[in-house]
């Protein structure tokens, strides 16, 4: 279980604080969704749980056991928005291996085929590859990591609609072996596999029914007659 207590980030550069008392809690193998504008601190959020960034105060616990920056490193796998900039490997095989040259193709193999992308040759260059396929293998880079916790920034931007319903069917699947934390200022098709929901506006983060939600964006905007 991801506890977070009273967690503040207030830099000294900025006036009032960017995340305001945030207090959160995620199971195993459940996936949360956190839906807010940009500029509402919802990718500092993830770089904290990721070990990049450092809180100002409060507690960030995993089982009951507090968490400092270096393990939350080892704890969590960030997939950044539009991932497939940072690809540095000329070859999938490379892509995977940055990090972990004595990663055997087995293992290789097991990462890209729970992405469903194990049908790919590993000399397949990433920058080839469809923007779906960039979206899995990013995520297939965090998988050989074995993190605990997938953290993921936006994972559904500027996909066409078949491309996203892909990615959110494997998502669903991953939450069977991991616990998923999204954020995103467009919930869409996520709003069905989430399992818990929270708004983030202005650094304040709330709990909402993401059944709710879902009903409430399948509801026909209503016309208003001049």
């Amino acid at each position: 279980m991801l506890y977070l207590k009273n967690l503040i980030y207030h830099p000294t550069a900025t006036p009032t604080a960017i995340l305001k008392s945030i207090n959160l809690e995620l199971a195993p193998q459940q996936m949360g969704l956190i839906i807010g504008p940009s500029g509402s601190g919802k990718s500092t959020l993830l770089e904290i749980l990721a070990g990049l960034a450092e809180k100002t105060s409060g507690d960030i616990l995993w089982r009951e056991q507090e968490l400092t920056p270096a393990h939350l490193q080892q704890l969590g796998g960030l997939v950044f928005q539009f991932p497939e900039r940072h690809f540095c490997g000329a070859t999938i095989l490379e892509e995977l291996r940055l990090g972990h040259p004595e990663l055997g193709t087995e293992k290789v193999n097991q990462a890209l085929t729970e992405v469903g992308l194990g049908h790919l040759s590993l000399q397949t260059s990433p920058h080839s590859l469809s923007g779906g396929q960039q979206r899995r293998l990013a995520l297939a880079v965090q998988l050989i990591r074995q993190p605990y916790l997938l953290l993921l920034d936006e994972p559904t931007a500027g996909l066409d609609w078949s491309m996203r319903r892909q990615l959110v069917n494997l998502l669903a699947r991953l939450k069977d072996h991991w616990s998923l934390l999204i954020v995103t200022h467009d919930a869409g098709d996520l709003l069905a596999i989430a399992d818990r929901c929270w708004t983030l506006n202005h650094g304040e983060l709330q709990s909402v029914d993401p059944q709710v939600l879902e009903m409430n964006a399948k509801q026909p905007q209503s016309v208003v007659q001049s």
